[in-house]
């Protein structure tokens, strides 16, 4: 069987993790590939630490359960660094991918002795620049396809364009921001 990627996302109720996990699992099925997205649901409310899913293969899937020992770890709020163990079971082969302007060697002290890759994106400046307000799903996606490889970037961006000329349709002023917002973020990710 190939390899299963599984990633897992961590925000706040509000930010758009949860979309950006089934955005995630929409352009790799539109990719060819094999797909689970979901989110763990609980007491979520607006700013409430929320958990969400992915598994992205090229064979089927037969695994349904939570992820305990993901490949990646996304975070789109950096305060949840201080109150949830985001790199509990993550694979140091793996890496962490941090809403900070920080640099990624800064924030490795907060990541409970985390020994792997450690990537950070600023994703509130690129979405305050590209969409004019504070979207971090948008570059937290981008950053994402671009650190796991788990589709190839100019595929990805394809399906999106897509995605968003369909979602979009009655705001195609919003199409060019968005996918200026995920291309700017692809190139702008730190790897430390």
């Amino acid at each position: 069987m190939s390899k299963i990627v599984e990633i897992r996302w961590h925000g706040r109720g509000g930010q758009g993790a949860k979309t950006a996990c089934l955005l995630l699992a929409d352009a790799a099925f539109s990719s060819g590939k094999y797909v689970q997205g979901f989110p763990e649901y609980g007491p979520e409310r607006m700013g409430a630490p929320i958990t969400a899913y992915n598994r992205i293969s090229d064979e089927r899937c037969d695994v349904h359960s939570f992820i305990y020992r993901p490949d990646y770890v996304v975070v789109v709020d950096e305060s949840l660094l201080d109150s949830v163990d985001v790199t509990a079971g993550l694979s140091p082969e793996g890496a962490v991918i941090i809403n900070s302007p920080e640099d990624p060697a800064a924030l490795r002290p907060l990541l409970r002795g985390y020994r792997g890759k450690v990537c950070t994106i600023d994703a509130r400046r690129i979405s305050e620049a590209a969409l004019g307000r504070y979207f971090p799903n948008t570059p937290m996606l981008a950053a994402a396809v671009k650190v796991s490889g788990v589709i190839e970037p100019e595929g990805f961006m394809n399906v999106m364009e897509i995605a968003y000329r369909h979602k979009f349709a009655t705001k195609p002023q919003v199409i060019e921001k968005n996918l200026a917002c995920l291309k700017q973020s692809m190139k702008e990710v730190r790897e430390g």
